[in-house]
């Protein structure tokens, strides 16, 4: 059998399918991968008093992540080529905050690539209001997390944070 029949055969959009889950476990792999020393590095910053548990931010992510697959399902067959490249643009930025964070603990870097995935996913956000309202409510606790996020970076860019291992 034809391999790009598949879908076809079992009747589901194999594209739909890719745009939804492949992006989202690219930037989920990716970010574990540079989080491996999280949990240290996490333990030994100067954090404001509301400041998250270490532990909180593994079903946090879980259920975020969830939460933008399904949006980008229904983004594929209903957002804009544009809105469909702001997804795949703040999914990037995603993935690529934990390397600057705690991968090479460049605090000015992480606080560049948030600045730039609030910026792209408000966009994405904003867009998907007018092209699928589902979809813009899915990446709602997303926008959220990520703009706290920000602030919690922000509040743990201290010179005496930023020391190597």
């Amino acid at each position: 059998m034809d391999p790009a029949r598949i879908g076809e055969t079992v009747g589901v959009d194999v594209g739909r399918v890719v745009f939804a889950v492949l992006p989202v476990g690219a930037a989920a792999g990716l970010g574990g991968l540079a989080s491996r020393q999280a949990p240290a590095v996490y333990q030994r910053l100067s954090k404001p008093p509301w400041a998250p548990p270490a532990s909180a931010f593994g079903p946090v992510w879980s259920t975020l992540y969830l939460a933008i697959a399904v949006a980008g399902w229904r983004i594929y067959a209903t957002a804009s080529p544009m809105t469909r490249r702001l997804h795949l643009t703040q999914l990037a930025l995603n993935g690529a905050w934990p390397a600057a964070f705690f991968g090479i603990r460049d605090k000015r870097a992480s606080l560049v690539i948030m600045a730039s995935l609030d910026l792209s996913l408000g966009l994405e956000v904003a867009r998907l209001r007018r092209e699928d309202r589902r979809a813009a409510g899915l990446l709602v606790p997303y926008l959220a997390w990520c703009g706290f996020a920000t602030a919690l970076n922000t509040a743990v860019s201290e010179p005496e944070a930023n020391h190597s291992e």
